[in-house]
């Protein structure tokens, strides 16, 4: 449940805005930034401006369900000639967005590492804590860019103590953002606090940067950069995180998202997630989110939980589950909602009918709150499960040895039991995989991140790292071609027909270019 009362704060000066669970609320109109930062209090109200940008409209807040990160395992049938059907210009508002929140809470970070050390009498280790979750979320945030636009500027300063000139930035290359990003996440470990002492994954952690570090590395071993020795490095930071020994998997796959949307914290699963809270009105208006509105299962029904379905699976995501496993019906619902004379009921789909479901991982039907709106849920919303660390180690354990290892078997079965119902420790011929060439292994591997992660905007990075991408998309494009009629498959088919080569990247948003002209156009637009 939620431990700290939440209030919003007003910085006009600074901009910043509250985030959850890190600070104590009193309205405050202008605050002067030179003589801001003086004591504890006033650097968590800023560390809560940086944190905010994860409730932004153009981050997770609303639009990133609906832009075309889930490939082959969804699409957006709502949206048409835009970024969520690959239909994508360097003026898609959706791409700006992302972009300008992002960088706002860049220069966020920015202006609180400058200023974290002001006032020396705050006890060290507290500075040191606020400084290594600021260092983590800037470098998270351009982790979200370098992966989305490719190279991107790196502005490591706040622009306040910057001249005009310097705010005209060319683009770094990839590899020189993800060195920043991998120095700062680095940096950040020593300085943040275990899990078990932060309590909930809502807060940066060991663990979450651990995990972070890892997922990072994988991207640096795919393409486009191609240093495979990552591989050997994202092994190293996902075993940090596997030798601590609060982690490990809830026995129900079901019962990790039901957590998130009652708001119980599972610290053992989950380790970093997005907090929201309320419903849209009232004093917490701004502070709920979409989850489950978006992704979730249509439905008219405000009592139920309304959700308007912008996303609704493919073939490829249904059939990659295996008789027995218990994660199918639950990622993707089986059923639909009609509302009659304020009556909701279910009924389940046809066998054939595999393109018209609904992504079901978050059931706004399992939110406890009992004020229930069209408006806003409050779901939280993973950015890293404690099954996603076991993934990446068998992944990087496979390269590293170019041939999977007991080791690897055990963190990929692992995932697998808990998903057919089985006990994680205990060895199931049922569920477990074994004798695997290195290529089976990692194809099994590519084909489980659907299984256990889907809808959880991985799908179109892990594609494109592997190098994938539109061979996956073209497949499902056939799959769409033979499905039955109904209104969104033209929308899909649309969606996978428009992807190509250049879609591995978003543009980079004309209007930056307009205001920077050090910045060029990724290929293709």
């Amino acid at each position: 449940m939620k431990k700290i009362t939440l209030t919003i704060i007003a910085i006009a000066t600074l901009g910043l805005n509250a985030c959850k669970r890190i600070l104590d609320i009193t309205p405050k109109d202008a605050i002067s930034p030179e003589s801001y930062y003086s004591n504890e209090a006033e650097l968590q109200t800023a560390l809560s401006g940086v944190y905010s940008t994860f409730i932004k409209g153009g981050t997770f807040l609303n639009n990133l369900s609906r832009m075309g990160l889930d490939a082959d395992e969804a699409f957006n049938w709502r949206e048409q000639n835009q970024v969520a059907d690959y239909f994508t210009s360097p003026g898609d508002t959706k791409i700006l967005s992302f972009w300008r929140e992002y960088y706002a809470g860049i220069e966020r970070a920015n202006k609180l590492l400058a200023n974290v050390d002001k006032n020396t009498a705050i006890p060290q280790n507290k500075r040191d804590i606020v400084r290594g979750e600021a260092l983590f979320l800037r470098a998270y945030f351009y982790f979200q860019l370098v992966s989305n636009f490719g190279g991107v500027p790196l502005i490591l300063k706040s622009i306040e103590t910057s001249d005009a000139n310097e705010l005209q930035v060319p683009r770094a290359s990839n590899k020189q953002v993800y060195e920043q990003i991998i120095a700062d996440m680095k940096t950040a470990s020593a300085l943040v606090q275990d899990i078990n002492i932060v309590g909930n994954g809502g807060r940066i952690n060991k663990s979450a940067v651990y995990g972070m570090l890892a997922r990072v590395c994988l991207y640096m071993a795919g393409l486009p950069i191609n240093d495979t020795s990552k591989y050997a490095e994202a092994k190293v930071w996902a075993q940090k995180v596997m030798e601590n020994p609060i982690h490990k998997l809830n026995p129900s796959y079901q019962q990790v998202f039901v957590n998130y949307a009652n708001d119980k914290y599972d610290i053992g699963e989950s380790l970093f997630e997005i907090e929201f809270y309320g419903n849209g009105s009232g004093l917490y208006a701004n502070l709920g989110g979409f989850v489950g509105f978006n992704n979730g299962i249509r439905c008219t029904d405000v009592n139920v939980g309304y959700a308007y379905d912008y996303l609704l699976c493919t073939a490829y995501a249904y059939n990659s589950f295996g008789t027995g496993d218990l994660r199918r019906d639950w990622a993707i619902a089986p059923f639909q909602y009609a509302t009659t004379n304020n009556v909701t009921t279910k009924s389940n789909w046809p066998a054939q009918n595999l393109f018209n479901r609904n992504p079901g991982k978050f059931r706004r039907e399992s939110e406890t709150s009992t004020a229930k709106t069209s408006a806003r849920t409050n779901q939280n919303y993973p950015l890293l499960r404690f099954s996603d660390v076991l993934l990446m180690f068998a992944e990087a354990d496979n390269e590293v040895n170019h041939a999977p290892t007991p080791e690897a078997y055990e963190a990929i079965n692992k995932v697998r039991r808990r998903g057919y119902g089985f006990d994680q420790n205990t060895p199931n011929t049922a569920s477990d995989l074994s004798n695997l060439s290195y290529q089976t292994f990692k194809e099994q591997l590519q084909a489980e991140r659907t299984r256990e992660l889907a809808f959880e905007n991985m799908r179109k990075h892990d594609l494109v790292r592997w190098g994938i991408f539109v061979q996956k998309m073209k497949s499902t494009l056939a799959d769409a071609k033979i499905a039955p009629t109904f209104t969104g498959l033209l929308r899909a088919q649309s969606a996978y027909e428009n992807a190509s080569a250049r879609d591995a990247l978003w543009p980079i948003p004309s209007y930056e270019i307009g205001v920077n002209p050090k910045l060029t156009q990724n290929p293709g637009y």
